[in-house]
């Protein structure tokens, strides 16, 4: 039967000389893998303390990666020590509407002035191939 760790217990091993990870509701002792990673000792260290699952999972790993892990392996986490994740979600803003002009106003304006610029232009070149007639 494997050792059960805290969150709590985990998260003091945080440094080059001494870093564990929390992958997959197990903890990991990675200190003698820091030189060896090949994304660096600081993406490894930049995980501790927290559960490193989903930073393990966006990489995606090799199956020889995965198989690595086992000669790291020092227990399990008690998953109660680990907070519930919260999903975010962004908070609810009326549409802006700076100068508070009515949409059904923008929305003429948006096809008239296009419009009156195509009229002024074909006005324009009327009126200056008349005069040089």
């Amino acid at each position: 039967m494997s050792k059960v760790y805290t969150l709590e217990e985990v998260a003091k091993h945080n440094s080059k000389d001494d870093c564990w990870l929390i992958i997959g509701g197990k903890v990991y002792d990675v200190t003698k893998f820091l030189e060896d990673h090949p994304g660096g000792d600081d993406v490894l260290l930049s995980s501790t303390a927290k559960d490193a699952t989903d930073d393990f999972e966006d990489v995606g790993h090799s199956t020889t990666a995965r198989a690595m892990m086992d000669e790291y392996l020092l227990g399990e986490i008690d998953l109660s020590t680990i907070p519930a994740r919260t999903k975010y979600v962004p908070p609810k803003q009326p549409h802006y509407n700076q100068d508070k002009t009515p949409e059904f106003i923008i929305k003429i304006l948006q096809f008239l002035v296009p419009l009156a610029i195509l009229g002024l232009a074909v006005a324009v070149r009327i009126y200056t191939k008349s005069e040089s007639a």
